[in-house]
């Protein structure tokens, strides 16, 4: 069975100073990427085989942060960058909007967000053409890779077939450093090629104790791993209730 997590950087200072681009983690991103160091080194919930990252610094340094928990080195991979945006990059969005204009990339999903950047379509292209590939590469293990919301956004439409010559009319809001996990396996009562299954999305547990008094008790948490296959627990019948 092939594993998936996708874990999306933290909180970058692009995000803080409305630039566009490639940027670092900002203070509250360092600290996001270590609550989520600490969970996944407390509970062992994820028995990585292979930890890849997206070449962008907010995702490189989460990946660099997160590391130690898994004890695995960081292979990094250009191919799961976020969204390229070409002359657009270290720009504000009001330098932006003054240059450019306003680019309705759902009117033109072919149409780059900047000169030398990408399209919708182009994005698309690269991110499932890349998850294709590491998921090839890697069959049968347990994937990490640290990139970002966009990349994850895409997933769901990669592993759901979903046609990517428009933008979806739909939107996600993956948080920072949020885990979602996919995994392929195969039942032959349904189908006899292996099929991806959603086992959860957008899990941001181990910050919601950031502004708390009382934190997660990982610890206590540890052992088998969170959302793996348990054991069926056959059913009570009639004569078991009745004995």
């Amino acid at each position: 069975m092939t594993h998936l997590y996708l874990i999306r950087h933290g909180q970058h200072i692009g995000a803080v100073k409305n630039i566009i681009g490639d940027t670092e983690l900002s203070l509250l991103g360092i600290k996001q990427a270590e609550r989520l160091r600490d969970r996944l080194a407390a509970t062992g919930e994820i028995k990585a085989d292979v930890l890849i990252s997206s070449t962008f610094k907010r995702a490189k340094q989460t990946a660099e942060i997160i590391a130690p928990a898994l004890g695995l080195p960081i292979i990094f991979d250009d191919e799961v960058q976020e969204w390229r945006d070409g002359e657009a990059e270290g720009m504000t969005m009001e330098e932006y909007r003054e240059t450019f204009g306003e680019v309705d990339v759902e009117e033109h999903p072919f149409q780059p967000v900047a000169p030398g950047g990408e399209s919708w379509g182009q994005f698309f292209l690269r991110v499932g053409t890349a998850l294709d590939r590491i998921t090839h590469q890697y069959e049968g293990k347990t994937i990490v890779i640290v990139c970002h919301g966009g990349v994850v956004d895409s997933s769901f439409l990669y592993f759901f077939g979903i046609g990517a010559l428009q933008m979806p009319r739909i939107s996600f809001d993956t948080r920072n450093t949020s885990i979602t996990h996919w995994h392929q396996h195969t039942n032959e009562i349904f189908s006899p090629h292996p099929r991806w299954h959603l086992e959860k999305y957008n899990d941001y547990m181990h910050l919601r104790d950031m502004n708390s008094p009382v934190p997660i008790p990982w610890e206590e948490l540890s052992g088998p791993t969170i959302g793996a296959d348990l054991p069926a627990v056959p059913l009570e019948t009639e004569d078991d209730r009745t004995r």
